[in-house]
């Protein structure tokens, strides 16, 4: 059993880790040569201002008195600058979003995981291709632009990080601080002649990071005071830096300005996902070599119908990609565009002559040009040359500047279409590789469960006479073959195991196969019509989880159905009550999938009652404070009092002791099942903020419901030696004598458990909700901004239903006399053939959001099979063990 578990857990783990090296390796290629304006730039200087967590739509819309809130902007967009929407892509976070506006590309997801403020990888930057470059701000973005500069140019400026507090009394002077900063920086430089005399060099970049407006949209929401009162305090800090910068140059008309964001948010503070309120930034320009404010006409292009809201529809309007900036940026002040930007030249922002424009443009296509070379010599190299097929490329050559700009921007087109060719060039190879193991080890793990636990007629198999020494030198033929392939491609260390895997795992199932022999003859024995429902019904119910990933209501339906199962299988007749408690207990749950997964508003009388539902038990008094918790927080921070210490205090106690509580309670069946419960509980109203507080309560409910209904079906199976739930205890030893045969409601039973935990991840959430999540659920703990501990509370959260459906269907193997190893291998095959339905459904296509979405379910499943592989064992310890802290003594009679 450990050893097949450990097999098991392995061949997972390489399935997991596969669809990164598919679909999340880095864009990034190395050693391509600078390209640069050979004209000189319109600007000296550049100020790039970024408003982290600005809405477009928060500064665009005006007052209802027809005023702007941001006056000052407002008046540039109008006069003397362009403005825009920068388009952000998923995922809308902080450091994705500054890497595109200042390196020009979008970060591959792994980096993003690897670290926030380090470099993972080294990429080019506008920073590191300026002269100079002066940041204040935030110590969780600066800092991986200056450690990622070649040189010693990039300086920084931050403020303690413990100063990101979402219970700050006013966020806002988060900026104050930054525009302080700036005017005490060139007031020194008036009296500095070596600061002075680099200030006056070209090619310089100043970077505003502006963290306040983010962190008052997610303490108090974006459509707060505090977050629109931040806004204007942002304007008036620009207006008056502009002041400073121009009177410091003299008015020189060199400096060039962006103001931009780096991601959006929703209306309940949050960001991460593709909602438009997330993707949708500002962007407005003006300066030196920036075209003035362009009055039009005729109607634009933009049929969003934000125009018309923004009262911005004479004004022409020039939407980016958000990579876009980063070019233009470089050609303001004449520095060399980021060697890995995927970004195109914005010309309509431009006030220049056309032979720049052209220039400029020729000089961005020659850059992406050179990563779609280094690509495909990469790819050339390590690819045998019969089995290298070139992209088709319509390119001109050579190309000067009489060209037109159309001609450009079509090679850049073709360029980007190119290194994304090579960049997934070996994905079809590489999927055929890992979906040949998958469907290898389902095959094998399938062939087990009809050996070991159905109890099969035997007979001598033909297969079986095939000698064991001969598939052997079959499969080490194989494995040298294919090592020499990649040997001499070489390829990637990753490559050869999965290449390799489904080698030893298709051995097996050969060396298995005769087990198939066995079903077959045993055929006629079979109640066929029976099985054929089964496995149609389990086909159909794996469909129905499939669609609620995309669905969540189809959980919904799929609750509906079976609180009908007691019904249909006779079972309401011999057990009423607990039949109709199903019924209730599932259309009870069935109404969280309805609920929506963000932008509740928090509900904490709902925790009252929550804690009515619990049982009076000695944990009671502990889970009543800790549903009390949540409101004196939020009363706190609503006062702007900050987090109380005490509710701190409780709030890490009671999670540090969740895991140790019920391990001294009784390991009775229901002792230790109801200590779980609430301890676990009572973690989990700490990090709720509305109705899903209610959600482990009524899961706990049906969850009790079906281990005794599961007896009843026992019962009803007339299976011997039935076990009464009152006398089970998890702690006693396993009598093997009485561990039986697998039977075809024991698919039924594997079902149920697998749809209970999807149930148990996407009641309350989906895919949006982890991306985007509510910073409130864990203002218990902690208010200072830190995504790692953060995100750790946010995943206990939900595994804390996951922990709850494993216990039960712990029990639920005790109870009917099943072997843990047999119910679990049919929940791996359920589960494997969900991810390989998901591995089909992994798209590179479509929106970022679409391609998104579709590799995040077949991680998260893949994710769940190994994560129940590892929290069947804690959950085994955390049902059987007790400790005891201390004993009583004995007492000695004479």
């Amino acid at each position: 059993m450990i050893t097949f578990f450990l097999v098991g857990l392995i061949v997972h783990v390489v399935f997991f880790l596969s669809i990164f090296d598919i679909y999340f390796t880095s864009p990034l290629v190395h050693g391509m040569t600078p390209q640069a304006t050979p004209l000189a730039p319109p600007a000296s200087r550049l100020v790039l201002v970024v408003g982290d967590g600005l809405r477009a739509d928060s500064l665009f819309t005006l007052l209802h008195n027809g005023s702007s809130r941001a006056p000052y902007l407002r008046n540039v967009i109008e006069e003397r600058g362009t403005w825009g929407v920068s388009h952000t892509r998923v995922p809308t976070e902080s450091r994705p979003g500054h890497v595109a506006l200042i390196a020009g590309f979008y970060e591959d997801v792994s980096a993003v995981a690897k670290g926030w403020k380090e470099n993972p990888v080294e990429f080019d930057s506008v920073f590191n291709e300026s002269r100079h470059t002066w940041c204040w701000g935030s110590p969780d973005i600066l800092p991986m632009f200056a450690k990622g500069a070649s040189g010693d140019h990039v300086y920084t400026h931050t403020y303690p990080a413990e100063e990101e507090d979402f219970a700050s009394t006013d966020a806002s002077r988060l900026d104050s601080w930054v525009f302080t900063q700036v005017k005490s920086f060139f007031q020194s430089a008036k009296s500095n002649s070596s600061l002075r005399a680099s200030l006056l060099e070209d090619k310089n970049i100043f970077f505003l990071h502006l963290l306040g407006i983010d962190t008052n949209g997610h303490a108090h929401r974006p459509v707060s005071q505090e977050y629109l009162d931040n806004i204007g305090l942002v304007d008036t800090g620009i207006a008056e830096l502009v002041s400073i910068v121009e009177d410091f140059f003299n008015y020189d008309g060199r400096t060039a300005y962006v103001f931009t964001s780096d991601h959006g948010m929703t209306n309940w503070g949050s960001h991460g996902a593709g909602h438009p309120s997330e993707t949708l930034t500002p962007l407005v320009v003006w300066g030196a070599g920036v075209q003035n404010a362009h009055r039009v006409t005729e109607p634009q292009s933009y049929n969003d119908g934000y125009l018309q809201d923004w009262k911005l529809e004479h004004l022409r309007r020039v939407d980016v990609n958000q990579a876009d900036i980063a070019p233009l940026m470089a050609s303001l002040i004449g520095v060399p565009i980021p060697v890995n930007s995927v970004g195109v030249l914005p010309l309509l922002y431009l006030n220049n002559s056309d032979q720049f424009k052209a220039e400029t443009m020729y000089t961005n296509a020659i850059q992406v040009l050179e990563q779609f070379k280094m690509k495909m010599t990469q790819k050339k190299e390590t690819t045998l040359s019969f089995l290298f097929t070139p992209y088709h490329t319509p390119f001109h050559s050579p190309l000067s500047v009489s060209h037109q700009i159309s001609l450009c921007q079509s090679l850049i087109s073709h360029a980007l279409e190119g290194l994304v060719y090579y960049h997934t060039y070996d994905r079809f190879f590489l999927g055929c590789s890992v979906v040949l193991g998958f469907v290898g080890w389902t095959s094998y793990v399938v062939l087990v469960i009809l050996k070991t636990h159905a109890g099969l007629n035997r007979h001598p198999s033909l297969l079986k006479q095939i000698p064991s020494h001969t598939l052997a030198r079959l499969c080490i033929c194989v494995t040298v073959v294919i090592t020499m392939f990649l040997l001499i491609q070489r390829s990637p260390v990753t490559y050869y195991i999965y290449c390799l895997l489904p080698v030893p795992v298709w051995y097996s199932v050969l060396r298995e196969s005769g087990t198939l022999t066995d079903l077959i003859r045993s055929a006629p024995s079979l109640p066929l019509w029976k099985c054929l429902g089964y496995f149609v019904l389990v086909a159909f119910g794996i469909e129905l989880l499939v669609v609620s990933f995309f669905h969540r209501a189809m959980l919904t339906v799929g609750l509906a159905v079976l609180s009908v199962w007691p019904f249909l299988s006779g079972l309401f007749g011999k057990a009423k009550f607990r039949s109709l408690s199903w019924f209730l207990g599932c259309l009870c749950l069935a109404a969280f999938p309805l609920m929506p997964v963000v932008g509740r508003e928090p509900i904490i009388h709902l925790k009252v009652y929550h804690t009515i539902l619990t049982c009076p038990t000695e944990q009671m008094i502990h889970v009543a404070v800790c549903a009390y918790v949540p409101y004196l927080t939020h009363s706190s921070l609503q006062q702007k009092q900050g987090l109380p210490l005490l509710n701190q205090i409780i709030s890490w106690t009671t999670l540090a002791s969740s895991m140790i509580v019920p391990l001294l309670s009784s390991t009775r069946l229901f002792h230790r099942l109801l200590s779980i419960f609430l301890s676990l509980t009572a973690t989990y109203l700490l990090l709720s903020t509305g109705s899903e507080a209610l959600f482990p309560p009524v899961l706990s409910w049906l969850m009790f419901v079906w281990i005794n209904i599961e007896q009843e079906a026992m019962l009803a199976q007339g299976v011997s030696g039935r076990q009464e739930l009152s006398t089970i205890d998890f702690s006693a030893n396993i009598d093997i004598t009485k561990i039986r045969q697998l039977k075809l409601d024991d698919i039924r039973r594997s079902y149920f458990f697998v749809f209970f935990i999807i149930t148990a991840f996407f009641g309350t959430g989906n895919i949006a909700s982890i991306n985007s999540f509510d910073p409130a659920s864990v203002y218990c703990f902690l208010t200072v901004f830190n995504p790692f501990i953060m995100g750790g509370l946010m995943m206990w959260k939900v595994i804390i239903p996951f922990i709850i459906v494993m216990c039960t269907f712990e029990t639920i193997q005790v109870a009917t006399q099943l072997s843990s190893r047999s119910l679990f291998l049919i929940v791996l095959v359920i589960s494997d053939l969900m991810a390989l339905h998901f591995f089909f459904l992994v798209q590179d296509y479509g929106s970022w959001l679409d391609i998104g979405t579709s590799i995040s379910h077949y991680v998260i499943v893949m994710s769940m099979t190994i994560f129940l592989m590892l929290l069947s064992v804690v959950t085994h310890i955390f049902t059987t063990q007790r400790l005891i802290l201390w004993r009583r003594p004995k007492m000695h009679f004479p």
